[in-house]
């Protein structure tokens, strides 16, 4: 699908909980549409990764500078186009988010449990698979008002990228469909 179909400068937030595919589906998507990427992951404060890699779930006070410098990303990239992976996991932190841009779009990553411990268990990241009940406790989906997109995040990940364009290159819609 050519990338013109998709909104000129899209602000995309590529959310789910930890192993849903966040950083391979957006620093894909963000290669696909020619704009940057942004790694949420790489803007926690070093507290933060020290307190998730002792198995310790972050608080609101904790995520609060994260999602900061991650507004901040947002805003430097406003109008050039960019792909952010985030977890968003509450509606709080996304409406952080969209006060650095109220025109972005969220990719919502849906995965089973069993796929998402899997994931985890076999990967190497600061965040262990012993958070992941914590991640789903926190998560609040997406409201219809959102207009988020949501796709299950399977193996596939080129399938992922094209499904993700494919609705992206579609006006923001008031319901899921």
């Amino acid at each position: 699908m050519p990338t013109h179909l998709i909104q000129a400068s899209p602000t995309i937030v590529v959310m789910g909980v930890s192993g849903s595919g966040k950083s391979h589906v957006g620093a894909a998507l963000a290669r696909a549409c020619g704009v940057a990427f942004v790694e949420g992951d790489e803007l926690h404060p070093p507290a933060n990764i020290a307190k998730m890699s002792a198995g310790v779930p972050l608080d609101d006070t904790d995520r609060q500078p994260w999602l900061e410098a991650i507004a901040a990303a947002i805003a430097t990239h406003r109008g050039q186009g960019v792909v952010v992976a985030c977890s968003a996991l509450r509606r709080v932190y996304r409406d952080v988010l969209r006060g650095a841009d109220p025109a972005l779009r969220l990719l919502y990553l849906r995965v089973p449990r069993d796929e998402l411990a899997r994931r985890m268990r076999e990967r190497r990241h600061f965040m262990p698979p012993a958070l992941l009940d914590s991640q789903l406790a926190v998560l609040e989906e997406p409201a219809l008002d959102e207009q988020a997109i949501e796709l299950e995040a399977g193996a596939d990940l080129a399938a992922t990228v094209a499904s993700a364009r494919q609705a992206l290159s579609s006006p923001p819609r008031s319901a899921r469909g």
